[in-house]
């Protein structure tokens, strides 16, 4: 019997209080037993209870942090207030990286949130790159304004599928067709990054649209991030050989619920801006896991 995705949450705060001696990690706590800055501290900012980060963009400099450890496989999810105002050319990003320094050779899954001028809306991209080669990349609107408040953007990474979450509603799967086409990232540990930069190069309107840095600074503001992951540990961590002992990778969590696929109809029908399956023009060819359905 299928179960909600509420459901699977509750379960696996309940496997992770069951089995907290396991290699699977549930994370909810401290900015500093997690997380390294990559910023200025100028740049980075806590509320006073430290439950609240805010990270700045201006001309002097961008900011972001990273984990301390890389994952294989799990649930990664944080809130977010995206900037507001006129942030044409502003990237706030969310997103996992098999490398540190994003090396050519990397494997990586985002959330990319591209501003825009004062009225207009924000696009959600999404992408996946497997061994340095991305080209996959979604566009999404959004039904709410992202400005005004925190919102949960999570990702499901298994062996089976990847699956990009707004406040729980599931708005792009992306299959595992590595039986045909190898491009799936499922070999590689990854640590998960948050950032704001300066991408008006190509972020709004494909770069016709620059920075106003009138209006800066900019401030992305986080909480309540959650690992609900397998840490890696060399040579090979137990968590990753095995489908029965962790929520995100049980049957359940291989496919979407009957709710979540009509969710997902629904993000479908309204929502998608851009889809590299649809585009003739860039790929000749569609790729082989443009050929699964999301909803199997």
């Amino acid at each position: 019997m299928e179960r909600n995705m509420g459901d699977l949450l509750l379960f696996a705060a309940l496997v992770a209080t069951l089995f907290s001696s396991s290699h699977a990690q549930l994370i909810k706590g401290a900015f500093e037993n997690t997380f390294s800055k990559s910023c200025p501290g100028t740049h980075f900012k806590t509320s006073q209870d430290g439950q609240i980060w805010y990270l700045t963009l201006d001309q002097v400099s961008d900011c972001g942090f990273i984990t301390k450890q890389s994952y294989r496989f799990g649930w990664f999810s944080t809130k977010l207030k995206l900037v507001g105002g006129d942030s044409a050319g502003v990237v706030t990003a969310f997103y996992m990286c098999s490398e540190v320094e994003a090396g050519p050779l990397r494997d990586e899954i985002d959330f990319e949130f591209l501003g825009n001028r004062t009225g207009q809306p924000y696009l959600i991209q999404t992408n996946v790159y497997n061994n340095g080669s991305g080209g996959r990349e979604m566009r999404h609107l959004l039904w709410f304004d992202p400005t005004q408040d925190f919102h949960t953007y999570s990702i499901l990474w298994n062996s089976h599928q990847i699956v990009f979450f707004v406040d729980k509603v599931p708005i792009r799967v992306y299959k595992n067709a590595n039986h045909t086409n190898n491009f799936f990232p499922a070999e590689r540990p990854m640590y998960v990054f948050s950032s704001i930069w300066n991408a008006d190069n190509w972020a709004t309107r494909g770069g016709l649209d620059k920075i106003n840095w009138t209006s800066a600074p900019f401030i992305a503001s986080y909480k309540e991030f959650t690992l609900d992951a397998c840490q890696w540990k060399d040579p090979f961590p137990a968590c990753v050989s095995t489908t029965t002992q962790h929520w995100w990778d049980q049957y359940n969590a291989w496919h979407l619920s009957s709710k979540q696929k009509i969710d997902y109809t629904w993000v479908q029908r309204n929502f998608v801006v851009y889809d590299y399956c649809q585009d003739s023009v860039r790929n000749r060819y569609k790729p082989q896991e443009c050929w699964l359905s999301p909803l199997d």
